[in-house]
C-alpha cells in the first residue's frame, strides 16, 4: 500500500438481519458528518476507499467514514447462495450498519455496485441518507451480461471464458487477493431479475453522479443524473469504470459535493 496513505483499522463485524458477519472499518473523528463509503463488484472497501486516498482525504476536509465490505466481498461472509444477494438485502445491509453504528443521518459514497445500492438506499432509506454520491452508476445491463455459467466453468474446471466482458470482470475479480469467484457470480445470479435504478423513479436528495470520460456507460450513468430532480453530473477525466475511482479530480468533485 502507497506509504502516503495511513494504515487501515481493522475490521469490525456488525450482524446482517440474515445473520452474516460483515466488516466495516471506521476512519476519523466519532463526532464528524459520517460518510457510509460503498464498493464495487469484486473490490472491499479497503481497495476500493483506502488504498484510493478517499479515506485519508475525506477525514482530512472534516468527516468520518465508515466503510463497508459489502457481503461477498473483503472480510465479510461470502455465501455460495443467489437468494443471499438481493437488492432489499444489500439495502438492508446498510441499515444495519447506519444504526449500528447510531447514526442518524448519512452522507453516502458509493462506486460501481455500490452506487447501484445506494441509488436504492436513497430511496428507501430517505431520511437516513440525505447526499450521496453515486460514481460509475450503470443501469444494470453490465452484470446482468456476465455469462455465470462461463465463470463457473472456469472456477470449475479452468474452462476459457468466450464472453469478452464475463472474461474481464474475472480477470479483474481474480487479481485481487481473498476474492470467492463462486461468491462473486451468485451475487451476479442473484441480483439478474433484481431491482434497476428507474429513471422514472429517481431519489429526490441531492446526488452526485460521476462517471469516467472513457467508461462505456457514460450516456447512462448521465442520463440517470438527468432524471434525478437534484441530480448533477461529473465526468472523471481519462478514467474507465475499473480506474476511476483513483482520480484525484473525483475524489476532489465528491469532497466539494458534500460539503455544499
Amino acid at each position: 500500500m502507497n506509504s502516503l496513505i495511513p494504515a487501515a483499522p481493522r475490521a469490525k463485524k456488525v450482524m446482517s438481519s440474515d445473520g452474516l458477519q460483515l466488516a466495516t472499518y471506521e476512519f476519523g473523528h466519532p463526532d464528524a458528518p459520517t460518510v457510509l463509503a460503498v464498493h464495487g463488484f469484486a473490490s472491499s472497501a479497503l481497495v476500493n476507499w483506502h488504498a484510493t486516498g478517499w479515506t485519508r482525504d475525506l477525514t482530512r476536509a472534516g468527516y468520518r467514514v465508515i466503510a463497508l465490505d459489502q457481503r461477498g466481498h473483503g472480510e465479510s461472509d461470502k455465501p455460495h447462495d443467489p437468494a443471499a444477494y438481493s437488492m432489499e438485502q444489500l439495502v438492508a445491509d446498510l441499515l444495519v450498519v447506519i444504526d449500528t453504528y447510531l447514526i442518524d443521518e448519512a452522507l453516502y459514497a458509493g462506486y460501481s455496485l455500490g452506487a447501484r445500492v445506494g441509488w436504492q438506499a436513497a430511496l428507501d432509506l430517505d431520511g437516513r441518507i440525505t447526499r450521496a454520491v453515486l460514481g460509475g452508476i450503470p443501469d444494470g445491463q453490465p452484470l446482468t451480461r456476465l455469462r455465470t455459467d462461463e465463470a463457473r466453468a472456469y472456477i470449475e474446471h479452468g474452462t476459457a471464458i468466450d464472453d469478452r466482458i464475463t472474461r474481464a470482470y474475472v480477470t479483474m475479480a481474480s487479481a485481487i487477493p481473498g476474492n470467492d469467484l463462486e461468491a462473486l457470480m451468485s451475487l451476479v445470479d442473484g441480483m439478474r431479475d433484481g431491482i434497476q435504478p428507474d429513471p422514472a423513479n429517481p431519489p429526490r436528495q441531492p446526488v452526485l453522479f460521476a462517471t469516467g470520460s472513457d467508461d462505456a456507460i457514460l450516456e447512462r450513468s448521465k442520463g440517470l443524473a438527468e432524471a434525478t430532480p437534484n441530480g448533477v453530473f461529473y465526468e472523471i477525466p481519462g478514467r474507465n469504470h475499473f480506474n476511476a475511482p483513483t482520480s484525484r479530480h473525483f475524489r476532489d468533485a465528491a469532497i466539494t459535493f458534500l460539503r455544499a
